[in-house]
This record gives C-alpha cells, structure tokens and sequence, in this order.
C-alpha cells in the first residue's frame, strides 16, 4: 500500500536577535527588538520594544506628547499600569493583559504615562505598517481589556491568549484584512508543545519573555527573538521549563518603506510633507474638525 500522507514542513529558526538596549520618550528604559535593519525582512512589522522594569526611574517618566502618521501601534501589557491620551480625544488606562490598538493613519499626537510609582513595569510596543493606501485614513483607537481577549487552552496545560488572527478554531479579539496579522501569547508549562499554522509566505518571528522556547534543535531564550524560516508551514515548539513567548506573523505589504522617527509613510516626500503638516498643527487641526 502506498503511503501518500504529507510530512508537515516545520518553520526553523533563522536568525536569533538579542536587541539594542536604548531608552525613549522621558527615558524609559527598553529593548529595540525589531529594528529598522529588519523591517524588509519582517515586512509589514516596523518595530517591536520589550520594556521590564521594577526600577520607578527606569520607567516613570514615560511617553509624554508625541506624534505619528502611516502605521498602527499595538501597546500589550503584562504588568504594570500605563494611561494613554490622545489629541481625537481618546482616552483609556491599560492594565496587565491589556492591549491598545491605535491606528496612527493620517496623524495625531499621543501620551502614554505611567499610573504608579512603584512595582514591575513589562510590557511591548509592536509598530505594524499600513498600505500605501491607507496610510492616511481618519485616526483610530481601541482598548482591549483582558477579559476581551479569547484564549485557547490545549489539553496539556498550554495557553494561548489570541490578540489577533486565529489559533485552534479561536478567533482573536483583532481581524486586519490588509496584513493578516497573527498576535499570540503562548504560556507553555514544563515538559509541553504548541503548534500553529502559518501561511506561506507571511512573515513569523517569536520572542521569548520567560523560560526557553525550543524550535526545531535551536533554543530561543528569555528576552530573546527568534525570526522564523521562509520555509515551512508550521511552527511546532516545545519547552522544558515554564515558557512565556509572543508569536507574531502576517502578510507583507511589498511597499516601499520611508520611515522619519514616528512617521512612516512610503516616499522622501511624503515625509517632508508629514513634517510640514505636524509643525503647521494640522494633525490636531484635522481631529478638531472631524469632531
């Protein structure tokens, strides 16, 4: 009898990124995961920042007023409590197991400060690119409480919360159609497995923030990203000690990328023209008006 069952082809690691340890806004302490050098790489992510704090001075002072335009930002909190303001009048405290989900678009100007003053400050930024056609659509902001996210929890004690895209037949609490964008928080106790999909040609990487996540004969350590084979269709990952990562994946875009600070829009003059709106005033201006 002829067997005609499929090998599953499993994704491997690539390429393991440690980070720059950097601060930004009133000098918050992080690490730049996803750099710039990466973004064709990892197309549609432009950044991920990893912060884990309990020193208040490496934290307290927080993200005071800043702009952006062209992307969205994607704010998941494990501890700690951060207030986020913005100038379309949005508002919301994200706690731990929440998420902020902001579509830049066409521009505004945001905080994200601190609410205490003492504790474990943890958490990740994680900047997802728009298309060239939606770069300047009308601002948008969504807090996602903890309660809100679905979870998947497997027979063997795996937990999975789904902030985006699917896993195991649960929908996640976001859908972005341009970017498919897959957003999963992994707990995997001692001695377990995890498998997940990935769709052929989406990029996919991890990033350990507990324990060691094994992938394939590569071990991706705390604090540690591990960006995922082109190749394969499936990501099977063990742990042999109680294990916390982030997987992320989606579509390219395949746009040209031009990127100035908080601004990332596809062309040179397109962010001259972005620097000549924000210092004429007009990314408040345009929210007054759409009020």
């Amino acid at each position: 009898m002829t067997n005609t069952a499929t090998e599953t082809n499993h994704k491997t690691i690539e390429r393991l990124v440690k980070g720059v340890q950097t601060s930004d806004g009133a000098g918050v302490k992080l690490t730049r995961v996803l750099t710039q050098d990466l973004q064709r790489r990892l197309d549609p992510f432009l950044m991920l920042d990893a912060f884990r704090n309990d020193n208040p001075d490496d934290y307290i002072g927080g993200f005071p007023d800043h702009p952006h335009r062209g992307f969205e930002t994607v704010t998941y909190m494990i501890a700690g409590r951060m207030r986020h303001r913005d100038s379309a009048g949005n508002e919301g405290l994200l706690g731990p197991g929440g998420v902020q989900w902001m579509t830049a678009g066409s521009g505004l100007i945001h905080s994200e400060l601190p609410e205490q003053e003492q504790g474990l400050m943890e958490g990740f930024q994680l900047w997802l690119n728009l298309p060239s056609q939606r770069k300047m659509t009308k601002p948008s902001y969504r807090d996602i409480s903890p309660e809100q996210i679905p979870e998947f929890a497997a027979d063997n004690g795996v937990l999975v919360r789904v902030i985006a895209g699917a896993t195991h037949g649960v929908e996640g609490a976001v859908n972005k159609p341009d970017t498919e964008p897959l957003f999963l928080d992994v707990h995997l106790p001692a001695n377990t497995r995890f498998s997940q999909p990935i769709p052929k040609g989406h990029h996919a990487f991890v990033y350990t923030y507990r324990g060691q996540a094994n992938i394939g004969d590569v071990a991706v350590d705390d604090r540690v990203m591990g960006i995922l084979s082109h190749d394969g269709d499936t990501l099977e990952v063990s742990a042999s000690v109680d294990t916390r990562m982030l997987l992320i994946a989606g579509k390219p875009l395949n746009e040209p990328i031009a990127q100035y600070g908080p601004f990332v829009m596809n062309t040179d003059e397109q962010i001259h023209q972005t620097l000549r709106d924000y210092r004429a005033g007009h990314f408040e201006a345009a929210v007054v008006q759409s009020l």
